[in-house]
């Protein structure tokens, strides 16, 4: 009775352990998972293999059109061929004083293979980001070469659990700005303050030049004065 209490209990266990590592297991995500608002970045969509029998042979990235990127490189993956989709927008943007009439809304790798218990990563630059939201998500589709599909799209809520199939997200941050200006202007007045104490001191060192220069020239007037008078006075007394 015993012994099949324990054989209960380590079969339980592992089959905890096997449920919260299936739960637990990486998936489709983005790394890094954050950026600073209004800038670029350059990001990584990094798919795991979850399957033992199967490998995932395609990968499809739906980008947010609420708020389009202008801008998107993928980088080549050595074995895989990428292709972006743009679409026109309802709204033009304006980047860099230039009017952008379309934004991508797709990414499509296809043609290489993730083997089972391996990742890879999808390299991408990607901006403007924007600077009015905190976030940004991509909604994923990762298919095996046995024709399964899963569909890494559904959105957390605040205050809930995260979903069986989470969409990647990439979370924005302010933009480290503030600080630089607010060095920059300290050094400007630190600047117009060494300005200021530097022309002070070349005012007053031109002042006492011109002092030093009047006191020699009268010191040599009054020197020659008593000259000429010893040269008269002997001259009388001749």
């Amino acid at each position: 009775m015993k012994t099949s209490r324990v054989s209960f209990a380590a079969a339980l266990a592992a089959g905890t352990v096997l449920v919260l590592s299936g739960t637990a297991f990486a998936h489709v995500g983005i790394q890094p998972g954050e950026a600073a608002k209004g800038g670029y970045a350059t990001i990584n969509f990094k798919v795991p293999n979850e399957r033992d029998n199967a490998a995932t042979n395609k990968l499809e990235v739906s980008f947010p059109t609420d708020h389009p990127l202008s801008s998107v490189m993928p980088q080549d993956v050595p074995g895989w061929t990428v292709t972006v989709e743009k679409s026109k927008l309802d709204k033009p943007l304006t980047v860099h004083g230039k009017q952008i009439n379309e934004a991508v809304t797709k990414v499509t790798w296809t043609g290489g293979k993730i083997e089972p218990g391996k990742f890879q990563q999808f390299p991408l630059s990607i901006g403007q980001l924007p600077s009015d939201v905190d976030k940004l998500t991509f909604k994923a589709i990762q298919t095996y070469d046995n024709n399964e599909v899963v569909r890494w799209i559904e959105e957390a809520k605040e205050g809930a659990a995260e979903p069986q199939n989470p969409a990647p997200v990439l979370k924005l941050t302010a933009a480290a700005g503030g600080d630089h200006h607010d060095d920059g202007a300290k050094k400007a007045d630190e600047a117009k303050n060494t300005d200021h104490e530097d022309g002070a001191g070349n005012t007053a060192s031109a002042g006492s030049d011109t002092t030093a220069r009047a006191l020699g020239i009268a010191g040599i007037v009054v020197g020659l004065g008593g000259v000429a008078f010893g040269v008269a006075s002997r001259r009388r007394t001749s």
